[in-house]
């Protein structure tokens, strides 16, 4: 390994709903983050390693920050303020369509007590002006002193390789904390929990909020079939919510699961049979042992 290797630790920050898991998808080369249209789609930290030649960066994508509502809500929060002081870097990222919001002073008020330097990345610029530009990046400059101010577009790839390269810069020489085939720190049923819900959030748009969760029962080798049966729970709030998730017939559960299936199985590198059930579990947000079960739990990330 080259001597002058460099690693570290980045937490990506933002508001809900600015790119972060786009953004880490797009570094990373494989889907491990959930991406949907929808505000507050990644409710854990998920770390995706990065390796070249000369530097290992591990990403923590934290949950997007926003006010609390529930417990739930409190989880997330403390979660994305605790990732602040364990790393080398934090990239602050901002949807350059929406400009400085509410949620961004929150955000800036806590970026306050952070030692390490602090990245703007300005995402979204392919849905921008490019004359729009300058003035929400000033409008940040004047709240906080960022070390770096990277415009880019995590979709499209834009000035994503100049980001890079200077985040290796700014790294520290250290070792390679993960195998060079190594993507993520996450085990394999918590990434499957995170497509199925995934698929779920997706096609049922608008009719079902954030209240639901995917519990992996079960992954198991048939070994007569050479295939993996996973089992996975699809838990709701409301019958109503049941209802919609399985649809006229079971037509919407059956398109979750075959969607879900075709990204379980690239995941797992194998055939897949899934199967998929829906349980109504009222207020699974603010019940502890619940929000446990479902893995929200901080002594494990």
């Amino acid at each position: 390994m080259d001597e002058n290797f460099k690693s570290g630790f980045i937490s990506i920050i933002g508001r809900p709903n600015v790119g972060k898991s786009t953004f880490m998808n797009r570094v990373i080369g494989q889907k491990i983050a959930i991406m949907s249209d929808k505000a507050q789609t990644t409710r854990n930290k998920v770390q995706g390693v990065y390796t070249s030649e000369d530097a290992q960066l591990v990403f923590i994508d934290t949950p997007g920050i926003h006010k609390p509502k529930h417990k739930l809500g409190d989880f997330m929060v403390n979660m994305a303020e605790q990732s602040l002081n364990e790393v080398d870097l934090v990239l602050f990222m901002i949807n350059a369509k929406e400009g400085f919001g509410r949620g961004d002073e929150f955000i800036i008020n806590m970026l306050q007590k952070v030692n390490q330097p602090v990245f703007l990345i300005v995402n979204k610029i392919d849905e921008v002006h490019p004359d729009e530009l300058l003035p929400i990046i000033d409008e940040y400059r004047s709240k906080y002193n960022f070390a770096e101010i990277i415009p880019i577009s995590a979709l499209e790839g834009n000035n994503v390789d100049h980001l890079m390269k200077v985040m290796v810069d700014q790294m520290p020489e250290g070792p390679q904390y993960y195998p060079e085939d190594h993507i993520t720190d996450h085990p394999e049923r918590f990434i499957i929990s995170e497509l199925v819900r995934e698929k779920a959030l997706h096609l049922t748009r608008e009719e079902i909020p954030h209240s639901i969760a995917v519990k992996v029962e079960s992954v198991k080798e048939q070994e007569d079939e050479g295939k993996v049966l996973v089992q996975a729970t699809i838990i709701v709030e409301r019958s109503s919510q049941k209802g919609i998730i399985i649809g006229k017939q079971g037509k919407m559960l059956k398109e979750i699961g075959q969607k879900a299936r075709k990204d379980i199985e690239k995941l797992l590198g194998t055939k897949i049979y899934l199967e998929l059930w829906v349980k109504v579990q009222k207020d699974w947000r603010n019940k502890d042992m619940q929000l446990q079960d479902f893995g929200y739990n901080e002594d494990e990330y």
